[in-house]
């Protein structure tokens, strides 16, 4: 029987969480930028990347380990 890795979850669901927090908080700094389409571009990056890490996280954990 498999067990989920419930630690695992949780921390891609805070590294999820962390990753919207740092978009939208970039989002509102956007506007003082001397290049805010890069500045945005690069956030955006960024930001994808921790997501896709996130979920990954939480896909793992989910299907969990055996024993």
């Amino acid at each position: 029987m498999r067990q989920k890795n419930m630690r695992v979850v949780y921390t891609g669901c805070g590294l999820l969480a962390l990753a919207v927090v740092f978009f939208l908080y970039m989002l509102s700094i956007a506007s003082k930028s001397n290049d805010p389409a890069e500045l945005m571009r690069v956030v955006g990056t960024v930001s994808g990347v921790a997501g896709g890490i996130a979920i990954a996280m939480i896909g793992f954990g989910m299907v969990g380990k055996k024993g």
